[in-house]
């Protein structure tokens, strides 16, 4: 979500992206451009600052793993979030053979694109 110059832009919440994304259900998806968009709504701004959101999305992706490895479960369905565009996240925990896989396995298409996958028809899944 853009600005103009002297907008207020918000700096995203941690715990209100990662709430945003425990609630996208399973076989709908989102964008980071998505939450910015509702994030920048909660505050009746404009815009949003996606770096920081990235930053908590790949925070909170990198939780649900750790918390994993110790027995726990986080309920952040992290790979329903996808990169601007329906792109994978090359980032999150496994790349983006894992992300690949865990949506593929929720009924999702994904499609190779030069070296990026994304997923096909994505706006139509959108919450």
């Amino acid at each position: 979500m853009g600005a103009e110059a002297g907008d207020d832009v918000v700096l995203v919440n941690p715990s209100e992206v990662v709430e945003i994304m425990k609630q996208i259900p399973k076989g709908k998806l989102i964008t980071i451009v998505e939450i910015c968009k509702k994030n920048a709504r909660q505050h009746d701004v404009p815009a949003c600052c996606s770096l920081t959101a990235g930053i908590f999305i790949m925070t909170a992706a990198n939780a649900v793993e750790e918390a994993a490895k110790e027995g726990k479960l986080l309920d952040i369905p992290y790979w329903r979030t996808l990169k601007t565009d329906g792109f994978l996240n090359p980032k999150y925990p496994g790349g983006q053979g894992e992300h690949k896989r865990l949506l593929e396995q929720e009924g999702n298409r994904v499609i190779q694109k030069g070296k990026k996958f994304l997923v096909k028809d994505f706006q139509k899944h959108l919450v």
